[in-house]
């Protein structure tokens, strides 16, 4: 485990930069979740934006009810995803330039304590947020699946830890906000063309499908998928679920690997 030091009159201390940390990843999660409580504009649009897109979505196709059951699924991952990656990438550049992660990463908190506080705490929001969305689709905006809802709540979370995964990973690399939401067009915006929503992967240039195939938001629709066409979860949907999640942590250890006290 790599250090380094800290030295408070004649007292030095060595602060952790790798190992985990139960309690201090909590406190950290504690902490976030303090402060997002002072901050309603912010978590109203963690967890309302997408319920009010699918809304919007279902009677923009109110004449045509199968085309939002062809596309409520995915959608319902994929909004999650990106409202989580614009929030924390936001949030955490916020942290940065105000000099608060300077002070906290001079105290004895890890780089990785740090991101798994932030992904725990987003992470809760990520579940009342997919929680609400999937149970709005479902029983009251009438989306027809073959599938367990409860599938398609697993996949809907996953995705929004996705989002606040690549969220955390990016705003390492930007100076301020608005370059933190110019990463959206770069990060986001090829997997939504790419990831099957609008054609089959399958029936792209077989280049655009090799991108395709590495793309995390590509599982995504595909494991949303799954659940509307099969009433079992399949061989399929685990593999799709597990590309997810396991993208999820590691991107989770790259933002803790290019996390930075400050930003240039």
């Amino acid at each position: 485990m790599s250090t380094t030091t800290t030295t408070t009159g004649t007292t030095t201390a060595p602060v952790p930069t790798g190992a985990l940390n139960a309690s201090r990843t909590a406190a950290t999660a504690a902490r976030v979740l303090r402060q997002l409580r002072h901050d309603p504009r912010t978590i109203a649009m963690m967890i309302l934006i997408p319920c009010v897109m699918l809304f919007l979505l279902r009677y923009v196709f109110d004449g045509s009810p199968r085309t939002f059951d062809n596309i409520g699924a995915s959608l319902l991952g994929i909004f999650p995803l990106i409202t989580m990656f614009l929030v924390t990438s936001i949030a955490t550049l916020r942290e940065r330039t105000s000099g608060t992660l300077e002070r906290l990463l001079a105290m004895p908190l890890g780089k990785g304590d740090l991101i798994a506080g932030y992904a725990l705490a987003f992470g809760t929001l990520a579940i009342i947020q997919s929680a609400l969305a999937t149970a709005l689709a479902v029983w009251f905006l009438g989306l027809d699946v073959t599938g367990s809802p409860w599938l398609l709540l697993l996949v809907a979370l996953l995705d929004a830890l996705l989002g606040t995964a690549l969220g955390l990973f990016v705003s390492a690399f930007a100076a301020s906000e608005f370059q933190a939401v110019q990463f959206m067009p770069a990060v986001i915006f090829p997997q939504l063309l790419l990831c099957g929503l609008f054609t089959p992967r399958d029936n792209m240039h077989p280049a655009l499908e090799t991108i395709s195939d590495v793309l995390p938001m590509s599982y995504a629709v595909d494991g949303m998928n799954e659940v509307l066409k099969h009433t079992d979860m399949t061989a399929n949907f685990v593999r799709d679920i597990l590309i997810v999640a396991g993208c999820a942590l590691l991107v989770l250890g790259l933002g803790a690997a290019t996390l930075r006290r400050r930003t240039a």
